[in-house]
């Protein structure tokens, strides 16, 4: 039965390469995992390489403060891209004086 599944990027990376280690096919591999996930007790399920980000907490120096508001990685990334392009800009235009 043909069915199409979204797996993390790490999970499908570690079946591809145990299927070439065996030289065996992506497929084997997914099914014999499967396999032997179902037919294993049930318990607590966890992936290696998969871990749950906690969630981020504000710490306040002065307690007379609001806290200030937490970040995510992507927004945190495109404040250090703004720098990093002031920062060449300035030293562009310094370049550009000195000549």
């Amino acid at each position: 039965m043909r069915t199409t599944i979204d797996l993390p990027e790490a999970v499908f990376r570690e079946a591809k390469m145990r299927a070439a280690q065996e030289g065996s096919t992506l497929k084997a591999v997914i099914t014999e995992c499967l396999l032997a996930g179902l037919s294993s007790p049930a318990g607590p399920r966890v992936v290696p390489g998969l871990h749950r980000r906690p969630p981020p907490v504000a710490i306040r120096k002065n307690r007379k403060l609001a806290p200030a508001p937490s970040l995510s990685n992507q927004q945190l990334n495109a404040i250090m891209e703004d720098e990093e392009i002031k920062t060449l800009r300035k030293l562009t235009a310094k370049r550009n004086v000195r000549k």
